[in-house]
């Protein structure tokens, strides 16, 4: 994987209402975005951004692409995502949320096929702190330091990093995997990398209380990973039993009918007790979890 500074950048649907603002928030933190994509304006200029009607067009300009980042449409996500694809980028990140599940499917197996790295769809995307951002989060909110981050909640990552900053607990990494029901990359591969990543010292996995995917995470940490890990779980304390997603998904589910419950609560809190995982039961403790867990992990080791 070539997440990094030096990393080139296709903005696909740069004609996003924000891409202009997107655009600019990712250059602020050192991204090197090369060109856009939006089909009919090629020619034109975003800021001082080359757009193309096509990425083949773009990168036969540019030269290789490392990142793709998708704005487009979630109707037209599957053919942006092919298009890059069929270009020889190798890393895409879908922020549109919404993609219709088949699309995504037939989208998932070209990945593997060829063995192309997704984050999303509905991610805020990935970020190094002052060196490297693709994607939608908040710079302000995020300093450098040992604290590894995924994600799988919505703008949560924001505020619970800027919570994380104030209190002088800087960030190694931060992925945001995505909110809609089918994503790319998983917890599992974003665990090792960390793991391996030599900035990060401890590992924060926001996720959501009734997904099947933080059960196979706690499982994954007890088996292979070293490193401190700490959770927070968005809405463990409603008392209403729905599927948590993302904020839009949570108000409709309060509003009109069930969806059927993945897993429970009490389950997913119990497969993190079981792996040694802190969970914090409010944003607010978690600049007190992660030192902690950080300082008996060394005393566990002494």
């Amino acid at each position: 994987m070539k997440w990094h500074k030096e990393s080139k950048v296709l903005l696909q649907g740069v004609h996003h209402p924000l891409g202009l603002t997107y655009l600019e928030q990712m250059r602020s933190c050192g991204t090197k975005l090369v060109a856009g994509v939006s089909p009919g304006h090629g020619g034109e200029l975003i800021g001082d951004l080359p757009v193309f009607d096509l990425v083949d067009l773009a990168v036969k300009t540019v030269g290789p692409v490392d990142i793709s980042l998708i704005l487009n449409p979630p109707y037209r996500v599957l053919d942006a995502a092919l298009e890059a694809i069929a270009a020889g980028i190798r890393q895409l990140v879908i922020v549109s949320a919404g993609v219709p599940p088949l699309d995504m499917i037939t989208l998932l197996r070209e990945a593997q096929a060829t063995h192309t790295l997704i984050l999303g769809s509905g991610s805020q995307g990935i970020m190094i702190p002052q060196q490297f951002s693709v994607g939608t989060l908040d710079p302000n909110c995020y300093l450098p330091g040992p604290i590894g981050i995924i994600s799988h909640c919505d703008r949560l990552t924001d505020d619970i990093a800027q919570t994380l900053s104030a209190a002088g607990l800087g960030q190694s990494m931060v992925i945001s995997l995505g909110t809609d029901g089918l994503n790319g990359s998983n917890f599992e591969q974003w665990l090792q990398v960390l793991e391996e990543d030599e900035q990060t010292a401890t590992i924060l996995l926001l996720g959501q209380p009734n997904s099947n995917g933080e059960m196979r995470a706690a499982d994954y940490v007890a088996s292979a990973i070293e490193k401190p890990v700490v959770a927070y779980l968005a809405g463990r304390g409603a008392k209403i039993k729905r599927h948590f997603g993302d904020s839009l998904t949570i108000v409709a589910n309060q509003l009109s009918h069930k969806r059927p419950l993945l897993t429970s609560v009490e389950q997913t809190v119990q497969a993190f007790e079981n792996a040694n995982i802190p969970v914090a039961e409010a944003p607010w403790e978690l600049p007190i979890f992660l030192p902690l867990a950080m300082e008996s992990r060394h005393l566990g080791t002494d």
